[in-house]
């Protein structure tokens, strides 16, 4: 391995195994360097522009991951926050991401998407951060999704949201407060009451 390919090798380690083309060609990777240790399978190239040490451990969520790296605005929501959240046993087969109404469509071949389009305070309320290898990912809290699914339910499906729900109201930390404070920004705070009221 020659000492460049070396000095490259320490670079991605220091940030996790992970990076994008041009965090690497800024930390002073060169092209060719770079596209030397894919060919030699020293990193694999996990979707365009984003490459891993091969040595690592698998992205343990590889396409939430490679739509966070490709899409900055993106939240992870609705079936695939619910997945996420294990408050579900639907398995997504897109990546549900919700974007502000005035973002342009983005443009990515895989993993496919399912875009919802929300008004700027559905948009950026109840967001959290999780990492994997490295790579923040935006998503939605867990009463956030729920309120999400009712007002999506016809999008996703009434059992998807009522099964979400159920499941929700069975968990111990359940804090309804946070849920209707997003039911109303979602504007079904008398729906999301009518099925609490037969829950509860």
């Amino acid at each position: 391995m020659s000492k460049t390919i070396e000095k490259a090798h320490r670079i991605f380690e220091n940030h996790g195994g992970v990076l994008r083309t041009y965090q690497a060609i800024s930390e002073g990777i060169s092209p060719r360097d770079l596209y030397a240790m894919r060919d030699s399978g020293i990193i694999t190239q996990i979707s365009r522009g984003l490459f891993q040490l091969t040595a690592n451990e698998s992205l343990s969520e590889p396409d939430l991951t490679t739509v966070a790296s490709r899409i900055p605005k993106a939240v992870i929501c609705l079936t695939s926050a619910l997945y996420y959240h294990h408050i579900t046993t639907v398995i997504p087969r897109q990546v549900s991401i919700a974007l502000p109404r005035d973002s342009e469509k983005p443009r990515l071949a895989y993993p496919p998407l399912w875009i919802f389009w929300l008004s700027a305070s559905a948009y950026s309320s109840g967001i959290e951060t999780i990492t994997s290898s490295g790579i923040p990912i935006k998503i939605y809290c867990v009463e956030k999704t729920i309120a999400d699914c009712l007002k999506f339910r016809n999008k996703i499906g009434q059992d998807t949201a009522m099964e979400a729900l159920k499941d929700y109201m069975r968990q111990p930390g359940r804090k309804i407060d946070a849920l209707m404070h997003y039911a109303r920004i979602n504007r079904v705070e008398k729906l999301a009451k009518q099925y609490l009221e037969v829950l509860l």
